[in-house]
């Protein structure tokens, strides 16, 4: 019996090979195998880890979750009542849209799969109740979520129709439901 090699990046590189895969064929070009040969690992490997499609898609999208979201927590604004929250939110997507429009397409194109696919919802859900625990901190629930609408409405539109991200626009934007709500 040949002994079995210790690998304990294994399950993250699966992860990171869905990622890749989805980024390059979307989400319908995922499979455990897909994911398996852009990992380099037996095909084992990825069932061994992710019994079943829908768990490496939840991992691939925490995964994908995480830097938007640590940016966000990285941000004094928060917890700064006198930081311009608008401008801060504004130039955060700014920030993510300058990382690349192909990182921005899979990061929607994981989180919309929720729509279709029940399993991914509470990741999605658990990125939206986090961005809403972190703008409560200067504004009520509902004002929150409005924000979070209109982020998502603006990142959706610049992926949809190829403009270019207006930062100060979107600044603009959010000052308004600022205004209004908060």
């Amino acid at each position: 019996m040949r002994a079995r090699r210790y690998d304990p990046e294994r399950r993250q590189r699966i992860i990171d090979a869905a990622i890749r895969v989805v980024g390059a064929k979307g989400i319908a070009g995922l499979s455990h195998r897909s994911a398996a040969a852009e990992a380099d690992v037996p095909l084992g490997s990825t069932t061994y880890h992710f019994a079943t499609l829908d768990e490496l898609l939840v991992a691939a999208l925490r995964q994908a979750n995480e830097g938007f979201a640590k940016a966000m927590a990285a941000s004094g604004a928060f917890d700064d009542p006198r930081a311009d929250l608008a401008a801060e939110l504004a130039r955060l997507l700014g920030q993510w849209f300058a990382a690349g429009r192909a990182g921005a397409e899979l990061e929607y194109e994981l989180y919309l799969a929720a729509v279709r696919r029940p399993a991914l919802r509470p990741v999605a859900v658990e990125w939206c109740e986090g961005v809403t625990d972190l703008l409560v901190r200067r504004t009520d629930p509902d004002t929150a979520r409005a924000l979070i609408a209109l982020m998502d409405g603006i990142c959706l539109q610049v992926l949809l129709t190829g403009v270019e991200y207006d930062e100060a626009h979107a600044r603009e934007m959010l000052g308004r439901i600022l205004a209004s709500g908060g």
